[in-house]
């Protein structure tokens, strides 16, 4: 039996400002708006989840130029 995933931090930036409505399809982010770039980051429990976040992020066509993930 495969071992459970640990939930782990990560990031993601997306280029420029990211309108409120887009950014309320990801309430489980929290984001930060940096000079050209907004920055989403938060728990992302196992893969599945974090497939579904990068899809909905493509949803409203926001494009995710990094994805990484961040020390605890």
């Amino acid at each position: 039996m495969p071992e459970a995933e640990e939930p782990m931090q990560y990031e993601f930036r997306v280029r420029g400002p990211v309108p409120e409505n887009a950014a309320e399809t990801l309430p489980e982010l929290d984001s930060v708006m940096l000079a050209d770039k907004t920055v989403f980051y938060g728990t992302v429990i196992d893969e599945a989840q974090l497939f579904g976040l990068l899809a909905r992020f493509r949803m409203p066509g926001l494009l995710v130029t990094q994805m990484r993930p961040l020390p605890y």
